[in-house]
């Protein structure tokens, strides 16, 4: 069963919740809705104009004054305006459902992204992308036949008028089987819908595992594992068949029955009917067109019984991606932002104060106790501690990506709770231990959170950065496209375009989280000096386990038991702290360790 975050983080809504959800996007399309109903409307006329039509052609140019030529160019007519207006029909109403497919993923894309990092961490990827592909492509289904099912069934009421009109009793035989319709089609929306629900649950687990399979290939790859997650996917397609085949069981045991009904009343009509044109009681052209309409009527009874099926796909579909839209973000803006100081030339930015900050991952669990930290702007500060102790909690709290428990963080004197996000994360950088490079242009790479900077800007953020070089070797230069993540580089050449791209973005402050990481050591020192150069004069916090990167900054800060332990120059820790001295000896035994399997090598060749 689904185990996403959206169930943790927002109750299951009502039904007239999701519906009311889909009500207020379609109520922003009804003049394109109405004109395709409008269509619909015209496309009815034409078809119940034909039965009309060809019994007068029958009664009158048949039997009487035989001017048959004239009555069939009008059943001609009728019919080319009822496919024309078919077309038309169909047009606008795809028009219109991939109008309302468009804009809810675009609205839940947005909502996603708005959505707190807790939000991220336990939600899955696949169930993600199931509600933005597959749910809204089934909701996109069902409003194409939103206009289709007015028009049908203005057509069934239009023809039972019709048929009342023409011969009550006879009417009555041909309509008797309709309430056993309506009985059958409300029982199978109730038992099909729990079926459906159960196949979009399988299909989002199933993209879960496909998801994490690629995108984590090389691990798999690593560990020979491919038999492992074949496995996995084979059993996710299995429930998937299960689930699926439940509900075609379902809408087998139901949609004949659906069929058959006005397929009886026709039976009847023929019998009683054939009867009565015998004995004159009806005209010939009147059991025809009687009969016409009856068969009128299977076809919009029969998209009327698809229209409840997908009714209740949608209506699950509806209920997943509410789950989502209705997850209220954890942290957001505030009502009344306030603004950062503006910088001025030779005045440093950036200063950070925490004060009596407590935080932690659950309640229980506390990673800061009391934490008290301040950085003058201008300064760069080496945050060192052993694992877990809340080096890089710092820099996420620092971002608001998740929200102290207790205590105030400011930026230049400012509350950052009372700021805006985007300006708050544009105004602190951080380049992450994971680096993520995108599938696109090392230049685009450069630019992305500054995407209309020039070719000038981005070469001297590569320079500072120490990326120019390796850069201008590669294919195409700057316009060399990247593969996935970045991979057809090497962790040193990744780390520096990191590097480079915080380094456009210009913020106050600049955070390397283990910026140096996945470089081999024999190559760090490259790395250290393109740090050294972006470090100059700016508001730096280096996050590191490698001594020759730690004594880069001007002050460090040890980090034990969720507190400020210590704090200097990297020598006087050296050689005044014991417990410094310790957290050391310990990171340099995990470094060799990595070492010695092989996680600080690049991971392709060409150099770091």
């Amino acid at each position: 069963m689904e185990s996403d975050a959206a169930a943790h983080d927002a109750p299951l809504q009502p039904a007239h919740g999701r519906w009311r959800l889909l009500a207020s996007a379609l109520l922003a399309q009804r003049r394109g809705l109405a004109l395709a109903t409008l269509i619909g409307l015209g496309w009815t006329v034409g078809k119940l104009a034909v039965p009309q039509l060809t019994r007068l052609a029958i009664d009158r140019g048949v039997e009487h004054d035989g001017a048959l030529l004239g009555w069939v160019l009008l059943i001609a007519g009728a019919g080319v305006i009822a496919g024309t207006f078919t077309a038309f029909r169909r047009y606008f109403a795809f028009r219109e459902a991939r109008w309302t497919e468009t804009t809810f993923r675009e609205r839940l894309f947005d909502h996603v992204m708005s959505l707190h990092i807790g939000y991220h961490d336990r939600a899955q990827t696949g169930q993600l992308m199931s509600r933005a592909s597959s749910d809204l492509n089934l909701l996109q289904m069902f409003v194409v036949m939103v206009p289709i099912t007015i028009a049908n069934l203005v057509m069934v009421v239009a023809a039972v008028v019709i048929l009342v009109l023409t011969d009550p009793l006879l009417a009555l035989v041909a309509l008797a089987p309709l309430p056993l319709v309506n009985v059958t089609a409300t029982r199978f929306s109730r038992t099909v819908h729990p079926a459906i629900m159960e196949v979009q649950v399988q299909q989002a687990e199933l993209a879960t595992v496909v998801e994490e399979t690629v995108a984590g290939v090389r691990v798999v790859k690593g560990f020979g594992a491919e038999e492992t997650q074949n496995r996995k996917v084979e059993r996710e397609a299995d429930d998937i068949r299960d689930a699926s085949l439940r509900a075609a069981r379902i809408r087998a045991h139901y949609l004949p029955i659906v069929d058959l009904l006005p397929q009886v009343g026709l039976i009847a009509v023929l019998g009683i009917g054939g009867h009565r044109a015998l004995s004159g009681e009806l005209t010939i052209g009147q059991l025809v067109a009687f009969t016409t309409y009856i068969a009128l009527l299977i076809q919009p009874l029969r998209m009327m019984g698809m229209t409840i099926a997908w009714g209740q796909r949608a209506g699950v579909a509806l209920e997943r991606i509410n789950e989502v839209l209705s997850t209220v973000p954890e942290v957001h803006d505030p009502p009344a932002p306030a603004e950062l100081p503006p910088r001025r030339p030779g005045q440093p930015v950036g200063s950070i104060e925490l004060d009596d900050v407590h935080f932690g991952y659950q309640p229980d669990a506390p990673v800061l106790r009391g934490l008290d930290l301040h950085i003058d702007a201008g300064r760069s500060v080496a945050l060192v501690g052993e694992t877990g102790s809340g080096k890089s909690t710092i820099a996420r709290l620092l971002v608001r990506f998740y929200e102290p428990q207790r205590g105030t963080i400011r930026l230049d004197g400012i509350d950052i709770r009372d700021l805006r996000l985007h300006d708050l994360r544009r105004a602190i950088g951080i380049v992450f231990e994971d680096t993520l490079l995108f599938h696109d242009t090392v230049a685009a790479n450069i630019a992305f959170a500054c995407p209309d900077a020039g070719r000038e800007e981005i070469e001297r953020a590569a320079r500072l950065a120490g990326a120019h070089d390796f850069i201008e070797r590669l294919p195409e230069g700057y316009g060399t496209l990247l593969g996935e993540r970045g991979y057809s580089l090497s962790g040193g050449q990744r780390q520096r375009i990191a590097i480079a791209r915080a380094i456009l973005a210009d913020p106050r402050v600049l955070v390397l989280d283990d910026a140096t990481s996945a470089v081999d050591p024999s190559k760090e020192h490259e790395i250290r000096e393109a740090m050294r150069t972006v470090m100059t004069g700016r508001t730096t916090i280096v996050i590191a386990h490698r001594p020759a990167t730690i004594a880069l900054a001007d002050t460090v800060v040890l980090l034990d038991g969720g507190r400020v332990a210590a704090t200097g120059t990297h020598e006087e820790l050296v050689r005044t702290n014991a417990r410094y001295r310790q957290v050391l000896a310990a990171m340099s035994a995990q470094e060799a360790a990595r070492a010695a399997a092989g996680e600080g090598a690049p991971i392709s060749a060409g150099g770091s």
